[in-house]
């Protein structure tokens, strides 16, 4: 053995218990969780849902903290540069793997800033038109949108969001060409579907189920993978003729890269132990949700994968941002 080999091996043997028993003393003082969005939203309700049970677990508060702004770059931003300790988590929605391909001069890469912990949610979507629209269902849609070129319209919650995402795909895989009208969010769009003022909307169960039910509004398809709980007798857009199509909106938990891995085992317990108790799934089914509760590995090629999915979609589909 070298001396610079005997030097590098008696530093480890002084550093590596230092770093592991400062990560079996974490946590020691509050935990920040970043949403990067404003108070209310989906991101912030689940952030919330969560930060009781896993502070329970952890023996100290977990703080839920907004920091909303830039299509919830301003957050991610802040926890990218947070030091990776534990104490600065991320609870971001979908925008997390769309980000990098619409928004440009980002300081951080939100490839390699974070390091996942776990899928937290799915928010499923579902096609929906106007009560007076002549289509009872996705394939007369499809010929109705073929019979009229650029003349049916479809209302998202603003460009590059989860509704303008899964509407595009959607009119990318029928090989129809539909009018993109963005909105400040999925609520006006489903009151202007509701009035009559655009065809189509990718809505959320929670902001459209009571109107679908009560006709006033028509669900045609779902974008999950499988059929939902609260519409069964709806199908997915994957069965309408589509095989393979899922896009739906969800949230997942994160800590900046080189955070230390038993840490990030503990946090991930944590987030797991939130998921498990009834309330907390009880709250997120009436909103819609449905828990997951991924491994981290799991997660990490979701997020991967996805990622790639939604570059193709957006050079794809020509989405910007301005």
């Amino acid at each position: 053995m070298t001396r610079l080999t005997r030097r590098a091996a008696a530093a480890a043997l002084v550093v590596l218990p230092a770093l592991a028993a400062r990560a079996q003393a974490w946590p020691a003082r509050p935990i920040r969780m970043v949403v990067p969005y404003p108070p209310g939203g989906g991101a912030d309700t689940t952030a919330r849902l969560l930060s009781e049970p896993m502070s329970a677990m952890l023996g100290q508060p977990v703080i839920v903290e907004n920091r909303g702004g830039a299509g919830g770059s301003i957050g991610a931003a802040e926890v990218a540069r947070a030091a990776p300790d534990g104490y600065t988590l991320l609870l971001d929605a979908g925008a997390h793997v769309v980000n990098p391909f619409v928004l440009k001069g980002l300081a951080f890469d939100y490839a390699r800033a974070f390091a996942p912990i776990s899928q937290v949610t799915v928010l499923p979507q579902i096609l929906l038109v106007k009560a007076a629209l002549p289509a009872k269902d996705i394939a007369e849609l499809v010929a109705l949108a073929k019979a009229r070129p650029d003349s049916l319209t479809y209302g998202s919650s603003g460009n590059a969001t989860s509704s303008h995402l899964a509407a595009a795909l959607f009119a990318q895989r029928a090989g129809i060409s539909l009018v993109h009208v963005p909105y400040r969010g999925g609520g006006p769009a489903v009151q202007d579907l509701v009035a009559g003022n655009i065809d189509m909307h990718m809505g959320t169960v929670s902001s459209s189920l009571a109107l679908a039910q009560a006709g006033r509004i028509r669900a045609l398809g779902v974008t999950t993978r499988e059929r939902i709980a609260s519409l069964p007798d709806v199908p997915t857009i994957a069965e309408s003729g589509f095989p393979g199509y899922e896009l739906n909106e969800w949230n997942g938990l994160y800590a900046p890269a080189g955070t230390p891995e038993p840490v990030l085992e503990r946090i991930h317990a944590a987030a797991m132990h939130a998921l498990a108790q009834a309330p907390v799934r009880a709250r997120l089914d009436s909103l819609g949700a449905m828990a997951v509760g991924s491994s981290r590995a799991e997660f990490a090629t979701y997020v991967t994968t996805l990622r790639e999915r939604m570059e193709k979609l957006v050079a794809d589909a020509r989405i910007t941002v301005d």
